[in-house]
């Protein structure tokens, strides 16, 4: 997940001593100015120019629910007002609104399909719900709008590296960030923040920086690792947030990143050269050793030599049988990852894969009795070991929003027991072998995802930093898992404003 991609917001028509005043007297200026505001809307009610100053004022002012109804009022007497349906998508998208952040870009683009922002906001929110495709006709829209809009580079080089074409991702994302490397984010506070200096990579394999970083108490700054050098100032700082996870995909920007660090003496949240150390083959064997755990065997080879006619023989030798699971790396959520069945079925598998080199895994057999496979999930969060879902299918490849927990109530049952008594569940064994993972990887913010064998023992599928905690869906059914992810969140928030 890409930690810069945001909604572009457009700014209330008010002098801008007012909108970016001296710290320590923004506040006052900012009341004083709704104050203004509103003694004209008085006398002047439904006029959209205040309409929209005054909602933009109130969610500079942090009131997030009045900004919400204000945009809401401005809409309903000015339909198509373009930065109103902007200001208010981005409103919602930042509060988890996710489907009304959706419909208010949309409108924007449709009204104003010769204007950026809209098609911008809605590209940013269509690519982080893992619809690149969809997002680029609307980055191209922005560009043929604006050719030299910075945040329509960015993201249609983002999206394009996602869809495999590098030479078009490489092309914009210099666009976008080779003369801006860093993207000040807005900062909503009311007394002196916390100045974040936010490493990301442009690529992707960031952890979900903006949902931890509360925009009231943090004045972020996002750095992208690809285009900083040594020779360029830092912004001053208070601490840094290295929000890059995928040790695979973003091994340069990574190590650009422990360059970075060196330049500064703030604290560090996930150093780089711990997370360096989190990729597939390397956790495979660093955590090999540890009692009760078991990885898989893991190997990085061409492409050329799994599709050679006589390729089963020498992963034999290698201790590879079949079944064997086949990931194209730097890849999530099962995104380009097959299981090979038999070895007539290694070069059509490899043919369907992308990348010059793949990984082979021995498949850990995370089947129960009942012949489901599960795989579970905690979260290491400041020295914490919390768990976060567990996802139960008849599929080998698991993931929560493919595992059909709503259509089974047994298995959501046996989720709400982890969830309730993670010891309890999982068991001795596996619980040891939790904390000396968590030991072994010294990470401030990571996930594990696991299986449990026949002999209690934990079955490691992956453990880095680019887990993602998403919210329970709405409903009723979902109640049980709320009190899990509310506590996970709120370690990850002491975590990142208690160093």
């Amino acid at each position: 997940m890409n930690a810069l991609p945001g909604p572009v917001s457009q700014r209330a028509p008010v002098p801008d001593t007012c909108l970016q005043p001296p710290p320590g007297s923004g506040w006052s200026r900012h009341e004083a100015a709704l104050a203004a505001v509103e003694a004209q809307l008085a006398r002047r009610a439904g006029t959209p120019a205040l309409l929209f100053e005054r909602a933009a004022l109130l969610d500079r002012l942090g009131r997030t629910e009045d900004a919400r109804q204000a945009y809401l009022d401005l809409i309903v007497q000015a339909p198509d007002h373009e930065a109103g349906l902007n200001n208010l998508g981005a409103l919602l998208w930042r509060t988890g609104y996710r489907s009304a952040a959706r419909t208010a870009f949309a409108q924007a683009a449709a009204c104003w399909p010769d204007r950026p922002a809209g098609h911008v906001n809605l590209a940013n929110l269509l690519r982080e719900d893992a619809d690149a495709a969809a997002a680029l006709p609307h980055y191209r829209a922005a560009l043929a709008a604006a050719p030299d809009l910075a945040e329509a580079h960015r993201g249609l080089g983002s999206a394009l590296a996602e869809l495999g074409d590098g030479e078009g991702a490489a092309h914009h994302l210099g666009l976008g960030y080779r003369a801006a490397p860093f993207t000040a984010w807005t900062y909503r506070g009311r007394s002196d923040p916390v100045r974040v200096l936010l490493l990301v990579s442009v690529v992707a394999g960031n952890l979900p920086a903006r949902a931890l970083l509360d925009e009231t108490r943090f004045a972020v700054t996002a750095v992208a690792m690809e285009f900083w050098t040594p020779l360029m100032a830092l912004p001053p700082h208070d601490r840094i947030v290295n929000a890059i996870g995928d040790a695979d995909l973003c091994r340069e920007a990574l190590r650009a990143a422990a360059r970075l660090v060196r330049h500064s003496a703030a604290p560090v949240i996930n150093p780089p050269g711990a997370v360096l150390r989190t990729g597939r083959q390397q956790n495979a064997r660093q955590l090999a050793g540890i009692a009760g755990v078991r990885t898989p065997r893991i190997a990085s080879l061409p492409r050329a030599r799994l599709i050679a006619p006589d390729a089963a023989r020498p992963l034999a030798r290698e201790g590879f049988g079949f079944p064997l699971l086949l990931p194209a790396p730097g890849f999530h959520t099962g995104q380009h990852f097959l299981r090979v069945a038999e070895p007539d079925s290694l070069v059509a598998a490899v043919a369907a894969l992308p990348g010059e080199r793949l990984l082979v895994i021995e498949q850990l057999d995370a089947r129960g009795p009942d012949g489901l496979a599960r795989k579970y999930r905690v979260m290491l969060l400041g020295g914490r070991i919390l768990p976060l879902h567990l996802a139960i299918s008849p599929d080998w490849k698991v993931h929560y929003f493919t595992a059909a927990m709503a259509d089974q109530p047994a298995h959501r049952a046996e989720e709400a027991a982890f969830l309730a008594d993670m010891a309890t569940v999982l068991g001795p064994r596996a619980m040891a072998g939790l904390a000396a993972i968590a030991a072994r990887l010294g990470l401030d913010y990571a996930g594990i995802d696991f299986g449990i064998g026949a002999d209690g023992s934990l079955l490691l599928f992956e453990a880095n930093a680019t887990m993602v905690m998403l919210p329970p869906p709405e409903g009723a059914i979902w109640a049980y898992r709320r009190p899990a992810f509310a506590r996970a969140m709120a370690a990850a928030r002491e975590m990142l404003g208690g160093r």
